[in-house]
C-alpha cells in the first residue's frame, strides 16, 4: 500500500548540514520540474515585495521569503519531521518506535508544491509555496505537476493507493486510473443522521490514521484489504461516492484546522 499526504503550511525550522539532493527524493523523473520551481522561487525572492505578493505573505511571514531564497543551501530534515500542524502532530513521527518510522519512510509519500510527492523520510529544507500559488516564470504548478506526477505514480505500480491528500493537492497530481486506488473523506453523523465531510476533524484523523497504520502495519494491499482492516479494528468506514472512501471521525480527533 501506498499512503499519499498533503503538507502543511507550518514547518519546523532548522535540520542537518545535509543540503536539498534531488537525486535522493523519491521519483527522481520528476527532476526537471522541481528545479524549474526552486528556480523560480529563489528568482522571486530578490524582490521582497514582489514575493510577499505572490506568496500572500503578512508582516511576521516575512522571513519565508529568505527560506525560498536558500532552498538549495538551507539544513535538511525528514519531511515527516519538517512538517508540523494539526495532522503531523497526530501523526507524531518523532514519538514512533523505529520499525514505524521505516514502515512510513516505505509506504508514505508527502507531496510538497515545490518538489512534488516525497518519502516521508527524504530530506527535505524548510520552504513557502502552496498548491494555489501562481508563480512567475513557471507554467501553473497544475499544469507543471499534473501528469508529470501521475506518471511517476504510474510507473512505481502500487497495487493500492491511499489518498489522504487534500483536493487542492490531488490536482497537482491525480493518481492514475491504471492504479487501485481510494481517496479518503473524513465525515461525521449528526444526531439526525445526517452524514457531512468534515474540515474541523480532518486533519487530525488523517494523521491519526497513519500512526495506527505504522504501529500495526497491516498487509493491505487493495481497497477491500483496508476496509477490513478498519473495520476490524473499530474504525467506522464506508463506501462514499464516485468511489471515495468515507471514514468518521473517531472521538478521540482533537484540536481543527
Amino acid at each position: 500500500m501506498l499512503i499519499l499526504l498533503p503538507p502543511s503550511e507550518t514547518k519546523r525550522a532548522g535540520g542537518a548540514r545535509r543540503v536539498l539532493d534531488l537525486d535522493a527524493l523519491a521519483f527522481p523523473q520528476l527532476n526537471e520540474q522541481r528545479a524549474l520551481v526552486i528556480a523560480a522561487l529563489e528568482e522571486l525572492s530578490t524582490d521582497a515585495a514582489a514575493a510577499a505578493r505572490v506568496l500572500k505573505l503578512g508582516a511576521t511571514q516575512l522571513g519565508d521569503i529568505a527560506d525560498n531564497a536558500r532552498v538549495l543551501t538551507a539544513p535538511t530534515m525528514p519531511a515527516v519531521d519538517r512538517y508540523t500542524g494539526v495532522l503531523y502532530d497526530a501523526l507524531g513521527a518523532a514519538s514512533l518506535d523505529s520499525t514505524a518510522r521505516t514502515w512510513i519512510g516505505r509506504h508514505v509519500l508527502i507531496h510538497s508544491a515545490p518538489l512534488g510527492p516525497v518519502g516521508a523520510l527524504d530530506r527535505i529544507p524548510t520552504y513557502r509555496l502552496g498548491a494555489a500559488t501562481s508563480l512567475p516564470g513557471v507554467p501553473p504548478l497544475r499544469r507543471l505537476w499534473a501528469a508529470a506526477v501521475s506518471t511517476a505514480i504510474g510507473q512505481s505500480a502500487p497495487r493500492f493507493v491511499l489518498d489522504l491528500r487534500s483536493e487542492a493537492y490531488v490536482g497537482l497530481g491525480p493518481v492514475p486510473a491504471s492504479v487501485p486506488s481510494a481517496y479518503v473523506r473524513i465525515v461525521s453523523e449528526a444526531e439526525n443522521g445526517a452524514v457531512r465531510a468534515l474540515n474541523h476533524f480532518n486533519k487530525h484523523t488523517k494523521g491519526a490514521l497513519v500512526r495506527r497504520l505504522a504501529v500495526e502495519r497491516p498487509r493491505v494491499s487493495s481497497r477491500a484489504g483496508f476496509m477490513r482492516w478498519a473495520d476490524a479494528g473499530g474504525l467506522r468506514v464506508r463506501e462514499g461516492s464516485s468511489g471515495e472512501i468515507e471514514l468518521f471521525a473517531w472521538p478521540s480527533a482533537g484540536a481543527g484546522d
